[in-house]
């Protein structure tokens, strides 16, 4: 380990129910007159996105809003977005919504005065670079679900649907100006879903608890993540009107987001061919990879997962985590194998590939290869 990194932290938070009402004061901070609120198709039918607009309405930023977002946002998706956002003249964007309406958001308003295709700009190196960063819309988020994070984060992932990958794109000005974390937003999620972004934030921090770099800071923030979602995701999953519950799982969400800085592993990049090419629910394929991956990667965390689980009330070291994790997804409605999602027929040696091609193996506390990587497959499918 080497003890030199570059680190950054997130940006304006308001936190607490009810907060959406300084919606407005939110834009005004931004510089945001003419925003586009962008949303997914389910979100966009629901009351909570039809009291959003009309408080947009009601503080002068209109009503405009983009919803043509897939559950995995597709190159084809931004570039729709992209020209109702030029076509309308706004000025930034208001994410709202889960994970796929928070990442297409974000890459509507940074690629709103781009000229380059966005593959131009994956997470590889310095292609950050290449952006112009004085085209980059502001950006207020707004999540409605407790897992990605994506609220305080610098990326977005987008499928590119010729190739069925993948993308992380990446530059820092595509960090939020303000978030705005209501946890009363969060109220209509449905079990189901409730525990699979829930558990999305797990895998960001024990992914991260694990990562070998060094990053003391994202280390304790991850494991603080992991206890709040030990403690409150059950509790959501049982009662979606608990407000407790859902504003810590909120914390958690953006706490696994901000710790994730410090790398990811093998969860998330088994986890993206798979939802590239059979369109699974990104939270759950993460759940389902957990355990086989912590069994890989046990001769290198075993050792801070036996410091880290008093913490965490859970007996028995190592092996009582990976006990305890099995147990909780059952209990949240996990199942055991992605065929259970629908994987059918998978091309093994594309997702072995892929997976290896994914940024998220750069930290994986053992080293990712072909034969690794294709029996983690084996297991969870």
């Amino acid at each position: 380990m080497t003890l030199t990194a570059n680190w950054s932290y997130p940006t304006a938070i308001k936190f607490g129910n009810g907060r959406i009402a300084e919606l407005g004061d939110a834009c005004k901070q931004a510089g945001i007159t003419n925003p586009l609120l962008v949303t997914d198709r389910g979100l966009a039918r629901l009351p909570v996105c039809e009291s959003t607009r009309d408080l947009m309405q009601n503080q002068s930023l209109g009503q405009a809003m983009f919803c043509d977002v897939d559950p995995n946002p597709s190159e084809e998706n931004l570039e729709a977005g992209v020209d109702i956002f030029r076509t309308g003249n706004h000025d930034g964007v208001i994410a709202f919504g889960g994970g796929s309406g928070l990442d297409l958001g974000k890459m509507i308003a940074f690629m709103s005065g781009q000229t380059r295709p966005v593959w131009d700009f994956e997470d590889i190196g310095d292609w950050w670079t290449r952006a112009n960063p004085d085209t980059i819309a502001p950006i207020i988020a707004v999540p409605t679900t407790a897992g990605t994070g994506s609220e305080v984060g610098r990326a977005s992932v987008i499928t590119n649907t010729k190739t069925a990958e993948k993308k992380i794109i990446f530059h820092p000005k595509v960090l939020p100006t303000v978030v705005i974390c209501d946890p009363e937003l969060t109220t209509g999620m449905p079990p189901a879903i409730t525990a699979g972004t829930g558990l999305d934030a797990f895998a960001h921090c024990v992914e991260a608890f694990s990562s070998p770099h060094y990053h003391p800071m994202s280390q304790g923030i991850a494991l603080e993540g992991m206890r709040l979602v030990i403690e409150y995701l059950p509790r959501a999953y049982q009662d979606g009107n608990d407000l407790e519950a859902r504003a810590q799982m909120m914390s958690a969400a953006m706490m696994g987001a901000t710790a994730f800085q410090k790398g990811l592993g093998a969860i998330h990049a088994l986890s993206h061919p798979i939802g590239a090419m059979h369109h699974t629910h990104h939270g759950t394929t993460n759940a389902v990879c957990m355990p086989a991956v912590l069994q890989l990667n046990r001769p290198e965390i075993a050792a801070r997962f036996d410091q880290a689980v008093g913490y965490l009330g859970i007996d028995g070291g190592f092996n009582g985590f990976c006990a305890f994790v099995d147990t909780f997804n059952k209990n949240l409605g996990i199942p055991d194998k992605l065929s259970e999602l629908g994987v059918s027929s998978p091309d093994m040696d594309r997702l072995v590939e892929q997976a290896l091609a994914d940024p998220s193996c750069g930290g994986n506390p053992v080293e990712l290869n072909t034969d690794n990587v294709r029996e983690l497959f084996k297991q969870v499918l």
